[in-house]
């Protein structure tokens, strides 16, 4: 049975936390303030303490600091109703475990006491924060231990070796992309091209000489021959992302494609033969757009061969502290930040959001908040998401100006980059919708794009 200290000077709060604490099993003890809790501490050993911050005399980080000395294997964590960046990075230096407002979810506190007592008696900085990315598991550039993941792995390593074609399925923002790139890297194609196409993402009328090329003179501007993007992955793979935005006459096209593994250049007279192994991903239900005539049932069924369906973050929510500390490591690295840790508390939020947006706003997220952030800590009011009380951007960045100055140039490409990538995860990935959003012309937005390496 784990012992725990309760101090606060509000009689109702240790109250409550007793009573909240025996029914979960534990040997509670109470503390008026922090002498009296410090007197505890030398006659007998507490696995927890739960202490106010703000308390006469004697106030929280006075007590962290003392436990600390007198019994370092004593987790500390820090119960406040002022809350504030710095009391927080100051306590979790001190040693603290992690630390919630007064206004908690009671199921949230017995999650991090939970998790505090299993860390307990491991050194801190493996405690407090998540395992390398190199202890995760992972398969090509996906990352995830859930059992939706592993099956994905199974299916990737098995028909990666063959040429059939892949229909990948999966909500915006879930990873699509790198399930296809991680078949073609494991193909015996992998020393060829790998060619992405977002069918959503660019103009109808320049879809298809994006897909097939153009000979010279077949239309004003057309200048010179070139080459389609399936000319350019001979050999290889081309993943045609969004298939299910594929307007219905190129989707004749691109039948013959599949089946012949032949087509023509617009206003070209002569068939190009190509080797090339098609993957395709949708978001949608093509099964109803196929009942609806928006999709061809014989493309459909030529493009679907093996299927592959990856499950939403929602369902696999083992892997966000995985998928976290990777983007934690990455964005510090690209920002030149030493990032590298987020308070438990704030994962159990990250935890319990539903994430509409998937892998993709879960990125987004912590891009944004390794961007924001001016310490070494991730702190929950430093998590930009729907319901986390998370600091808005005026704010962060009034805040986050250090004495040193800043580059205006830099900062305000991280600000484009941001919203841009915003724009793209609300249209599902559709440039001429984002560039609507933003308010510029489809060239600024692709412009920006290669300027940005986006």
């Amino acid at each position: 049975m784990a012992k725990i200290l309760v101090v606060d000077d509000d009689q109702g709060m240790r109250e409550f936390l007793e009573i909240l604490l025996a029914r979960e099993g534990y040997d509670v003890a109470l503390a008026s303030g922090g002498k009296e809790a410090l007197s505890l501490c030398k006659k007998h050993k507490f696995d927890l303490a739960i202490t106010d911050l703000k308390m006469p005399r004697v106030d929280g980080i006075d007590v962290l600091k003392s436990i600390r000395e007198i019994s370092p294997e004593t987790m500390v964590i820090l119960i406040t109703a002022f809350a504030s960046g710095e009391t927080a990075v100051a306590a979790m230096k001190e040693g603290a475990y992690d630390y919630l407002e007064k206004n908690f979810d009671v199921e949230d506190l017995k999650a991090v006491i939970k998790d505090a007592l299993s860390r307990k008696g491991i050194k801190k900085e493996d405690a407090v924060f998540m395992k390398h990315v190199e202890d995760a598991l992972s398969f090509g550039d996906m990352i995830g231990k859930s059992k939706g993941m592993l099956k994905v792995y199974s299916l990737v390593k098995k028909v990666a070796d063959t040429t059939a074609n892949v229909l990948i399925a999966g909500e915006s923002g879930t990873g699509k992309e790198l399930v296809a790139r991680a078949i073609h890297e494991n193909s015996p194609r992998n020393d060829k091209s790998f060619v992405v196409i977002n069918c959503g993402g660019i103009p109808e009328n320049l879809l298809e000489s994006e897909l097939f090329g153009y000979m010279k003179g077949s239309f004003s501007g057309a200048h010179a021959d070139k080459p389609g993007l399936f000319e350019v992955a001979h050999m290889g793979t081309i993943f045609l992302d969004e298939i299910g935005e594929l307007p219905l006459f190129l989707q004749v096209k691109l039948l013959r494609v599949v089946q012949e593994k032949t087509f023509r250049r617009i206003g070209g007279a002569e068939d190009v033969r190509v080797d090339v192994r098609i993957i395709s991903a949708t978001n949608q239900d093509l099964v109803q757009k196929v009942k609806n005539g928006g999709f061809r049932e014989d493309l459909y069924y030529r493009l679907n061969v093996i299927p592959i369906e990856i499950p939403p973050l929602r369902e696999r929510n083992e892997d966000i502290p995985l998928l976290t500390s990777y983007f934690i490591e990455k964005y510090s690295k690209e920002f030149g930040k030493e990032i590298n840790k987020i308070s438990p508390y704030a994962l159990q939020l990250l935890m319990k959001y539903p994430f509409p947006g998937n892998v993709r706003e879960l990125e987004n997220i912590i891009e944004r908040s390794v961007a924001l952030e001016t310490t070494n800590i991730i702190l929950p009011e430093n998590l930009v998401m729907p319901g986390t009380g998370g600091i808005d951007q005026d704010t962060a960045l009034s805040a986050g100006i250090p004495e040193e100055g800043i580059s205006l140039n830099e900062e305000l490409a991280k600000a484009e980059r941001l919203l841009i990538k915003n724009a793209l995860q609300k249209t599902n990935g559709s440039k001429t919708k984002a560039a609507k959003l933003l308010n510029v012309s489809f060239d600024s937005l692709r412009y920006r794009l290669e300027k940005l390496d986006i």
